[in-house]
């Protein structure tokens, strides 16, 4: 089919492209400025010019498609709630648009919406408002589609989101160790974060799009939770920096903005996406990608 991906010059939508085309799809590219037009004519995708807050060239792109995968996001947590409504009206736009075609609209979301400390399904509702779970809004926006007669539904991703070109989360706690001097986790850092690699993700998005069943939550989880004193003690090897425990009050001193994501607990499951499309993840685990693909060796 011809897939309308935003986001498709990102680190995971690059990822979903490649699938997407690998698997016989033709791909239309949300672009927002010349330059991803160019990137995306060089892979051969034809560009639609556009961008999140242009509510009407998201409408156009998806109308003028079989089917839709949503993954961009304005990734700035000092506006984070700004971005998050953002979110919510492009995902309401794209479900617009394709309401009563019974197309396939795979969006995305995180598993950090989700209530800390214990395993997460995907039968889980988010947990009550906190700034972790402003997306949740986008999420119910997207189900509900589901009875708008519009195939939709919801891939929850990991707070490691690993691979080459990775630019997220545990790239930036490197840099904040080789800045400091220290791989830090905060107290006995038993707490946890699910990972994937991009490539396992692709594949769920595009199983997603062809098999999945409207209004479903899907979890792009390959292990349940990495902890953070083993994710920071990866980091000391890899580094040759001290590693040591730093009390919750100095978390957000050492870690800046990342601090709040250091600290959560959020051990995900993804048994019933595993069970229901049958997807099994095949990549590289996040510490031995750390290890064997080049995170130590990148520019900070």
């Amino acid at each position: 089919m011809r897939v309308f991906v935003t986001g498709a010059t990102g680190f995971i939508g690059t990822a979903i492209v490649r699938e997407l085309m690998g698997a016989g799809h033709e791909v239309l590219g949300l672009a927002r400025s010349d330059e991803a037009a160019a990137t995306l004519a060089r892979s051969g995708i034809q560009a639609h010019r556009g961008s999140l807050t242009d509510t009407a060239s998201l409408v156009a792109g998806a109308r003028a498609c079989e089917g839709v995968i949503h993954t961009a996001f304005i990734h700035d947590f000092s506006a984070y709630a700004a971005a998050a409504e953002t979110d919510r009206q492009a995902v309401e736009a794209l479900a617009g648009a394709l309401e009563g075609s019974g197309k396939p609209f795979v969006s995305t979301s995180g598993t950090a919406i989700l209530a800390p400390g214990r395993t997460g399904t995907e039968a889980d509702e988010p947990a009550p408002a906190s700034a972790a779970t402003l997306r949740a809004a986008a999420e119910a926006t997207v189900l509900g589609a589901a009875h708008r007669g519009v195939r939709s539904s919801v891939v929850r991703l990991p707070p490691s989101v690993h691979g080459a070109g990775d630019h997220a989360f545990v790239p930036t706690l490197i840099d904040i160790a080789r800045r400091t001097g220290v791989s830090a986790f905060i107290g006995e850092g038993a707490n946890r974060w699910p990972t994937v690699h991009r490539l396992d993700a692709a594949r769920l998005f595009r199983l997603a799009l062809e098999q999945g069943a409207p209004g479903t939550r899907l979890h792009g989880v390959a292990e349940e939770g990495v902890t953070l004193r083993a994710l920071a003690e990866a980091i000391g090897a890899g580094l040759g920096v001290p590693v040591r425990s730093i009390a919750a009050n100095e978390a957000r001193t050492h870690f800046d903005w990342l601090a709040g994501f250091v600290a959560i607990d959020n051990p995900t499951s993804s048994a019933i996406t595993r069970s229901t499309l049958g997807w099994r993840p095949q990549e590289p685990d996040l510490l031995t990608d750390m290890r064997d693909n080049g995170y130590f060796t990148r520019p900070a």
